[in-house]
């Protein structure tokens, strides 16, 4: 059988045809060799989301966006998913956007229910969700820190205007001539902390010696420490708590006029005895000092002795 020419260009012509669909097919992303399953997910909002975005299951992509375009007049948008039909989804699963990475875009990623056993079929509308990004985190965290700032800024520019409102000119020059004197004070303090850098240094010697001398003492009270440690201290302290208590006796009794020395401190008769025995004793002191010879009589030629005449002090008294 003989193919005539009319055959051959039809058959090219449909060749072709079929290969720039299916080659178009292809940049589209969709073989027309394998068949796919269509799945619609509605969102309040999917910015960020493009068509051609993967769709992943566990991580495998399995699909891909189709179409994004607004659901009827309800304000939402319904989102066209091309799954492969040899990846089993039930019609519980959620298909949820979430942020692949700060510069991959955004992709949907479903969430398979495992005790579902109901599978989806081409057309099935599934549950949508929403996962935050990075981004979105970083954004909600900082929203609430970005109000406080503000409020810290406006408190701060507040306490500035009223600083400015309270330092009139004088006030400022005040804190100036005060800021002045503070470094002047700082720059003597310096001065005077390198004099006594100095002063220790050309003394160190001396100052090794005083350390040396003071701990010969430390080293000396140790000693002595220890010697009185070894003396009984608490003995000696007993014999003499047991002397003063009979020292405290004996004056018990001097005061009660208790044994002769009690006796002579408390009996009136013996002092006035005493006192006029004293008396006594000084007239005759006297007699003897003013009559020698009444005492002692060396007479060689038998000389009578004078008759005893009172001392004028004792004749008065008598």
């Amino acid at each position: 059988m003989k193919i005539t020419r009319e055959i051959k260009t039809a058959i090219l012509v449909i060749a072709s045809i079929l290969l720039f669909i299916w080659g178009y097919s292809f940049l589209k992303g969709r073989d027309l060799l394998t068949s796919y399953k269509i799945f619609y997910v509605e969102y309040d909002n999917v910015e960020g989301l493009t068509t051609s975005a993967p769709v992943t299951l566990n991580g495998l992509v399995i699909g891909k966006v189709n179409e994004i375009k607004f659901s009827n007049n309800s304000g939402k948008l319904q989102v066209e998913l091309q799954i492969k039909s040899d990846f089993p989804i039930s019609k519980s699963s959620v298909a949820t956007i979430y942020d692949s990475g700060l510069i991959g875009g955004k992709q949907i990623m479903i969430v398979p229910n495992l005790k579902d056993q109901e599978m989806a079929v081409s057309g099935t509308r599934l549950p949508s969700g929403v996962k935050l990004g990075l981004t979105d985190l970083l954004a909600d965290k900082l929203a609430p820190l970005q109000v406080k700032l503000d409020k810290v800024l406006g408190n701060a520019d507040q306490m500035l205007t009223g600083i400015n409102n309270v330092l009139d000119k004088k006030s400022q020059t005040d804190l100036k001539n005060a800021l002045s004197e503070l470094s002047q004070t700082i720059a003597e303090f310096h001065k005077a902390s390198e004099n006594v850098n100095g002063m220790l240094a050309d003394n160190k010697t001396n100052i090794n010696g005083i350390v040396t001398d003071f701990h010969k003492v430390s080293s000396n009270f140790s000693a002595i420490s220890d010697s009185l440690k070894q003396a009984n201290l608490g003995k000696t302290a007993k014999d003499l708590q047991v002397t003063l208590k009979r020292v405290d006796d004996i004056m018990a009794g001097l005061n009660s006029g208790k044994g002769t020395a009690g006796k002579m401190l408390k009996d009136d008769a013996l002092y006035n005895n005493l006192s006029q025995t004293s008396k006594e004793l000084e007239l005759l002191l006297q007699d003897l000092r003013l009559n020698p010879t009444r005492y002692v009589n060396v007479s060689l030629f038998g000389k009578k002795n004078k008759p005893y005449v009172a001392p004028a002090e004792a004749s008065d008294k008598k």
